[in-house]
Parts: structure tokens; C-alpha cells; sequence
């Protein structure tokens, strides 16, 4: 089975057991939209990788869901518009996932929860009492947390996605970035995402905006 096979099928279980056995279009048309979507060559970060790696972030935090399958739909879709030289990919996306899933008959109180989800990851920052929001939240920001290594990859691929952008312009957008989400209270909000990523977050957070800083270690 090959990884969008894997993929493929993830999607498809998912919109059968919100929607119920048998109800609704054929959920494979709709995950191959997604797939080619994710697969779009502009996308260095964006890609099957981290969609596949936020599915997995949120299936290790579904027990902090209100809704999990709600949440794993959300995934699929919170970054599913991606134009890095466009603002509000996170509308874009948040539109797409009204469209398909009220034509997929995934019902309107979901579909208006995942299309909330989709717009919530443009800020990380879920309310208290907002149990889906902080694990889609958590899920999709665990990528700070890793180690070194990856985390060098994470900010490699994010420069090569906005390769059109010049080296001042995108040290001073991307330091403007970190700077919101250390300002943040908390990067993660479930206890899992807290004591797993927090800490690592923060320091490769801030070791990134020392190296953009003018007179920093090196400049993209």
C-alpha cells in the first residue's frame, strides 16, 4: 500500500463514520480532491508529509476531543488551499470544507464546526473550553517542538516555499511569526502537547529569531 493509498483510505473511514455506512456520494472522489490538493507543487512544507503527520498528532490526542473524527476532518482540510503568495489560505480552505462536505452530506453542525477549526489554526490560539480546537491546534504546531534536526528542516522547507520572497523581507515576515506565537501564552493547550513540545517549542523558537535577528548566526 503506498502512502496515498493510506491516506486515500484515512479520508474515506473517516466521512463513512460521520456521515454513516452508505450515506451520502462516494467519499473517494473527495479524497483524491484532497490528495492532489496536498500534492500541489508549490508546496515544500504543506505537503502529505505534515498532512500526514498532523492526522497522526491528532489521533495520539483524540482523548482530548469533544469530537475527534471532527477534528481529524478538520486536518484534512485546514490546509488544503495553499498559495504562499496569497493571504487567507485559511478562508480558502475553511470555504472548501463547506462546499465539499455539505455535498458530501457530511451534515451542517460538522460541517460548520470544521469549516470554525479550519479558520482557528490562522491564530493557534483556541479558547479554554475548546477541547477540538486546542488538539487540531496542538496537532498542527507539534512540528516546533522536534528535535533539532527537523526542526532545521521544518524552517528549510518553509523557505523554500516562499523562495520568491526576498532574504530581507522574509527574515522580517518570518521574524514577525515568532514573535506572535512566543507571545502566545501557551503554544500547546493539552496536557500531552504541553509536556511533550512546550518546552523544545519555545527554545527553537526562539534560537530561529536570534538566527533572522540582524547579526544573527546566518541569514536565509
Amino acid at each position: 500500500m503506498t502512502d496515498a493509498d493510506a491516506l486515500r483510505g484515512r479520508f474515506v473511514r473517516v466521512l463513512d463514520t460521520v456521515r454513516g455506512p452508505g450515506a451520502g456520494p462516494a467519499a473517494e472522489p473527495y479524497a483524491e480532491d484532497l490528495l492532489r490538493r496536498w500534492g500541489e507543487p508549490q508546496r515544500r512544507y504543506h505537503t502529505t508529509a505534515h498532512l500526514t503527520a498532523v492526522l497522526d498528532h491528532v489521533d495520539a490526542l483524540a482523548e482530548y476531543a469533544a469530537d475527534p473524527d471532527t477534528v481529524r476532518l478538520a486536518a484534512w482540510f485546514h490546509d488544503a488551499v495553499y498559495r504562499p503568495e496569497l493571504s487567507g489560505n485559511e478562508e480558502r480552505s475553511a470555504r472548501l470544507a463547506r462546499r465539499a462536505l455539505t455535498e458530501a452530506g457530511a451534515g451542517a453542525g460538522r460541517t460548520a464546526e470544521v469549516a470554525r477549526l479550519v479558520l482557528l489554526t490562522a491564530t493557534h490560539d483556541p479558547a479554554g473550553d475548546d477541547r477540538d480546537g486546542q488538539v487540531l491546534c496542538d496537532a498542527d504546531l507539534a512540528v516546533l517542538g522536534s528535535p533539532p534536526s527537523a526542526y532545521a528542516a521544518y524552517t528549510a522547507a518553509v523557505r523554500e516555499e516562499y523562495h520568491f520572497v526576498p532574504p530581507d523581507a522574509f527574515r522580517a515576515g518570518r521574524s514577525d511569526v515568532l514573535r506572535r506565537l512566543l507571545a502566545l501564552p501557551r503554544l500547546f493547550h493539552t496536557p500531552r502537547g504541553r509536556d511533550a513540545w512546550e518546552a523544545t517549542a519555545r527554545y527553537n523558537l526562539a534560537a530561529e529569531l536570534e538566527i533572522l535577528s540582524p547579526g544573527g548566526a546566518s541569514a536565509p
